[in-house]
């Protein structure tokens, strides 16, 4: 019997990182609490625990509104992972490091989220691609209506976006690929897209690196 205790704590001690790790990250949205998130109120809970854009009267897609979903504290360096889904023709984003509110297209980064199921030839501006910025690596579009997992970590100014298990982005240096006129804050916002369009989201967590 004693002879196995070694082994015993030789994985528990392997174990305890992981477990911590997981600790880190923080539940931004858990099916039903909004308090970690500030919109105007046409983003509405679902009773499958999803959060869904709801367009309101005479929006139509590709136009910017103002209902973004923003995380409330500012962020440097983090990981942001979540979950969403669109319908076909489905457009949103994953904004970062927005350093003012009024215009997260002209003070922040995007990542691009777009219907390319099917695309072959893929530019900044489709699924992954960091708009103005780089293409993305490979096509990881599922379906419309089915559920992708997004999760884009930004340490030390490289940008990593792993989408469906992929890797769009791996150590995109955005200080060096800056579009023109466009600087790289120091921290900003995090916010997801308000398109016009449907659009959920779930499982939304963060954590800072």
């Amino acid at each position: 019997m004693t002879r196995r205790l070694p082994v015993l704590a030789a994985l528990l001690a392997f174990a305890a990182p992981a477990v911590a790790d997981q600790h880190e990250f923080t539940t931004i949205y858990d099916g039903k609490d909004l308090s970690k998130i500030k919109t105007e109120g046409n983003w509405k809970i679902q009773d499958d625990g999803s959060l869904f854009l709801e367009p309101r009267p005479g929006e139509k897609g590709w136009q910017r509104y103002g209902s973004y979903l923003w995380l409330k504290d500012d962020y440097e360096d983090f990981v942001v992972d979540f979950e969403y889904k669109h319908p076909k023709g489905g457009n949103s984003g994953l904004y970062f490091r927005i350093s003012d509110e009024s215009d997260a297209t002209a003070h922040g980064f995007e990542v691009q989220i777009l219907d390319c199921f099917g695309k072959e030839k893929l530019g900044p501006h489709d699924l992954g691609g960091v708009i103005k910025t780089a293409g993305p690596l490979v096509n990881a579009s599922k379906k419309p209506g089915e559920w992708n997992r997004m999760i884009v970590t930004l340490k030390d100014g490289k940008l990593t976006v792993e989408l469906n298990g992929k890797k769009v982005q791996d150590g995109l240096d955005l200080a060096a690929r800056k579009p023109k006129g466009k600087d790289l804050a120091a921290q900003g916002k995090i916010a997801i897209q308000d398109h016009g369009q449907p659009f959920w989201v779930r499982n939304i967590r963060v954590k800072r690196l």
